[in-house]
Formats: structure tokens, C-alpha cells, sequence
């Protein structure tokens, strides 16, 4: 009995370990798009960051042989293509959705038309290797532990044996929380995503903090895009993003807003998606073999149907989405 017990919750570690890695790059665009709306700019375009910053940190590091480099290149694309954005919705004052659109095709298809051009390979980059990747990481007295039952799997499975980036990236929930609400940047950047015109009023620049925060949503994307392509896997596959970026939208949504309930959002997305792997493959009485289609799309599925029924009253910030002009 006690056996099964413990056979019981080493699956489980391992099935959320699983979840943790699938629920990186859901958290990075979720956090991305918390900094953004917050000071008013509506960004659907998270998934084109992520899809750019995923293709140049996974050509740059196969090119240099370094992770390093690739992320550096990833962090600057990302930012680049926010800029853009940050462009347009910002001193444009262009409709936010049109751009963020506009960011997310040219994104989806300037990294195939690069990568077929580049490498010859349909769109891909070559496979990473080595130091062209990111190494998971094992924490101190893993093996000590490992002998362990239940702290041992746990620690082993859940806590160790993730990439830095992932740990950069659970990292920035405590520090968004921090800074949103414990310092004048968070209170002023709050302050602008509600009621810009009382912010300029006290001479604070309403451009430079959406900026700001257009600059931050950028790093974090470019973060997700580059642990999809240089530490998850090993290389760029044309559209391997596959919505996250919009998940990570209904994510934020269902959070209200928040950092703490983001991230526990994105646990549980990274949950289904978890449980969804597991699935394939497996055979129900009477069903036969669950079509691999469905299981796949468990997800999405999910992501509706906890929009539609779990979520309540989300009120956005209530800037979100309205340019500001100045008062002259």
C-alpha cells in the first residue's frame, strides 16, 4: 500500500515538473502582458514577440555556439519588435489591436522566410547542441536527497533540474509584485494604466512610463521566446509558439490583472498541458486510441471554458487601450 503511495506521488512530481516547464513561457507573456496593460497599452501581440525572440536566440546561439549570446539576441529582438509597437500605440496613437496584429504576421512570417533563407532547412534552425543550449541546473544535495521519500522526489523532480531560465522567469512574479506596488515606478505606472491625465498633471511623463513598460513586456517576451527555442527544445520550428501567447492573454484575464493569481493561472494551463501529453496514446473502453487532435486540443478547450464559465467580473485597468493626448 504504501508502495503505491509513493509510486503515486513520484508521478505526480514528475507530471508537475512537466507543468512547470510548459508553464514558462505562458508565465513570461502573462507578466509581459500584466507590465503592458497596466500602463494602458493593450498588447495581443505577445505571441509575435515570442515567435522573434524564439527565432533569433536560437539562429544567434547556433550561429556563435553560445545560449548566452542567443539570449542576449532573443531579449534584444523582442524589445525591438515592442518598440515598434510602442511606436505606433504610443506616439501614433494607432488602434493597439491593429498593431499588435500587424506584429504577431510579420513575426509569423519573417522568422520562416529567415530561416529558409539562412538555413536551408524548411524554416528551421539547426539542432542546438552543447553550449548552443541551456543546461538544467541541479541544486545542491539532489543526490543527497534523492533516497529521500516524498522530499526527495519532490526536490529532485519539481524544485531542481530546470534551466536558468526558468528560474529567471518564477523570479519575476515576486519582483513584478514588488515593484507594482511597493515603489513610485510601480505606483506611477499603475497610476497611468487608470487615469494618465491625473499623472501628467503632476508633471510625470505618461510617454516615458508606457514606454517603459512597453520595454519590460518586450524582455519578458523575448525571455519565453528564447526558453521555447535554446533551453525546452532544441531550435526554432516555425510557428512553435502554437498560441501561447494568446493563452497567456485569457491567462491574464482570468488572474484579473494581478501577478500572484498570473502565475497561479499559469500553473494550471501548464497543468492541462501536461496531463495532455500524458494522455496520448491512451485507449478508453469501448472509444479505442483518444485521436491525438483531441488531446492536443484539451488546452484551448479548457482556456474557453474556464473564460467563459470561471472567471466572473474582470475589470481591466481603465486606460487600457485609449491613447492619450496631451493637454495643451
Amino acid at each position: 500500500m504504501m508502495e503505491n503511495a509513493l509510486a503515486l506521488f513520484d508521478s505526480l512530481t514528475v507530471i508537475l515538473a512537466s507543468a512547470i516547464r510548459l508553464a514558462v513561457p505562458l508565465l513570461c507573456a502573462c507578466l509581459a502582458g500584466l507590465w503592458s496593460e497596466r500602463s494602458g497599452i493593450v498588447d495581443i501581440g505577445l505571441e509575435g514577440k515570442m515567435l522573434a525572440a524564439a527565432f533569433a536566440s536560437a539562429a544567434v546561439a547556433a550561429v556563435t555556439g553560445s545560449a548566452w549570446l542567443g539570449l542576449a539576441a532573443g531579449l534584444a529582438t523582442s524589445v525591438a519588435f515592442g518598440l515598434v509597437h510602442g511606436y505606433a500605440a504610443i506616439d501614433q496613437r494607432g488602434n493597439q489591436i491593429v498593431s499588435g496584429t500587424a506584429i504577431n504576421m510579420i513575426a509569423a512570417g519573417l522568422t520562416a522566410l529567415l530561416g529558409n533563407a539562412w538555413f536551408g532547412q524548411g524554416g528551421r534552425t539547426p539542432p542546438l547542441e552543447g553550449a548552443q543550449r541551456f543546461a538544467p541546473i541541479v541544486l545542491p544535495f539532489d543526490h543527497e536527497l534523492a533516497a529521500v521519500p516524498v522530499i526527495g522526489s519532490f526536490y529532485r523532480h519539481v524544485l531542481s533540474g530546470h534551466e536558468i531560465l526558468t528560474y529567471l522567469a518564477f523570479l519575476g512574479v515576486p519582483l513584478t509584485a514588488f515593484i507594482l506596488y511597493r515603489t513610485r515606478f510601480g505606483l506611477r505606472l499603475r497610476a497611468v494604466g487608470e487615469n494618465p491625465a491625473a499623472v501628467d498633471t503632476a508633471g510625470i511623463s505618461v510617454r516615458g512610463l508606457r514606454y517603459a513598460a512597453v520595454v519590460i513586456c518586450g524582455l519578458l517576451c523575448g525571455l519565453g521566446g528564447s526558453y521555447l527555442s535554446v533551453a525546452q527544445a532544441a531550435g526554432f520550428l516555425p510557428q512553435m509558439t502554437a498560441g501561447k501567447g494568446f493563452i497567456a492573454l485569457a491567462a491574464l484575464v482570468f488572474a484579473k490583472w494581478q501577478p500572484w493569481p498570473a502565475v497561479a493561472t499559469c500553473l494550471l494551463f501548464g497543468l492541462l498541458d501536461a496531463f495532455a501529453i500524458r494522455l496520448q496514446g491512451i485507449q478508453l473502453p469501448g472509444l479505442g486510441v483518444v485521436p491525438v487532435q483531441v488531446i492536443q486540443a484539451l488546452p484551448y478547450l479548457m482556456t474557453v471554458v474556464l473564460l467563459a464559465g470561471f472567471i466572473g467580473k474582470a475589470v481591466p485597468p481603465r486606460a487600457s487601450g485609449v491613447a492619450y493626448v496631451k493637454e495643451r
